[in-house]
């Protein structure tokens, strides 16, 4: 593994932690009118600290774009998913809540799990599927079961509406992150020109932007500790389907490799519920303290 990626995927997580964090603390003050809604986008535009999120975030994103053009999906994807522990040391700066027992808990388990699946796995780049048919049957799933999962939080809204979003937000960053490493491979290979004339790069934008309208109403309606868990969970489980599915990364499949791949990203889930539900995460706004007119904090 080379450390130059294991650097910038931390880096990335690290980012995207913190920058979730922010984006939770301003969210949820948001009117429950926006849900749902690209007006949520426009609100929340005018409060500093969802701008401070959105700007880590942005660059997490950037640092994960240049993991992925090092390093194969199926790698970076599980050191991503350690976003929930910094999202948690900014948690419990805030809440001044111990650790405990939970904590520690979740912390080896997401650790432990990241480790496991690397070491047994070893993923490592191979030639992508040339059948297009197979790229649209992985993508087309995903996105269709995200696509399904908000129609329904859209019914429930705040009873199992977020946690639904978010695995549908995560479900779209995984996918992107595989068309984000299909884009900085085209970039590579024949520069801007090569770039803007694949439908990859909008496709990244289109999901980037759908992404962030789920995550913020998952935000606004409910505590961070139901909704980053199953954002993470889904994120790099879609991101290594893409991964192996087409685009040629390639992990050890014996049975002693997979029975240990398998107890990994079940750990890795694991730790992020564990984490997820940990005290310190930020508990949200309840529906008395939210205030009618949005005012920027």
């Amino acid at each position: 593994m080379s450390v130059l990626v294991l650097v910038l995927a931390v880096s990335a997580a690290c980012c995207l932690g913190f920058g979730f964090v922010l984006q939770q603390n301003a969210a949820q003050r948001a009117p429950l009118g926006d849900f749902l809604s690209p007006r949520l986008l426009l609100d929340l535009m005018k409060v500093p600290r969802w701008l401070g999120g959105i700007g880590l975030m942005v660059a997490g994103m950037g640092l994960g774009a240049v993991a992925l053009g090092q390093g194969e999906i199926s790698l970076v994807e599980p050191l991503l998913a350690t976003n929930l522990l910094f999202a948690l040391a900014l948690s419990r700066h805030q809440t001044k809540q111990p650790l405990g027992r939970q904590g520690w808990s979740g912390l080896l388990l997401l650790a432990g799990g990241v480790t496991a699946f690397i070491v047994a796995g070893q993923p490592r780049g191979g030639t992508a599927v040339a059948n297009p048919l197979r790229h649209w049957l992985i993508i087309g799933v995903t996105v269709g079961l995200a696509l399904l999962l908000t129609a329904y939080a859209k019914r429930s809204r705040l009873s199992s509406g977020p946690l639904l979003l978010a695995l549908a937000a995560g479900l779209l960053y995984g996918v992107q992150d595989a068309l984000t490493r299909i884009s900085g491979q085209r970039f590579g290979a024949g520069g801007l020109g090569e770039l803007l004339t694949g439908w990859q790069p909008y496709a990244v934008v289109a999901l980037g932007v759908t992404g962030l309208v789920l995550v913020q109403s998952a935000f606004e309606t409910a505590p961070l500790r139901m909704s980053l868990p199953a954002l993470t969970a889904a994120q790099p489980l879609a991101g290594i389907l893409c991964g192996v599915g087409f685009l040629g990364d390639r992990l050890h499949t014996d049975t002693g490799a997979l029975a240990w791949e398998a107890a990994g990203l079940a750990a890795i889930v694991a730790g992020i519920v564990l984490l997820g539900l940990h005290p310190a995460m930020p508990r949200g706004t309840t529906q008395s303290e939210r205030v009618p007119d949005f005012q920027p904090q």
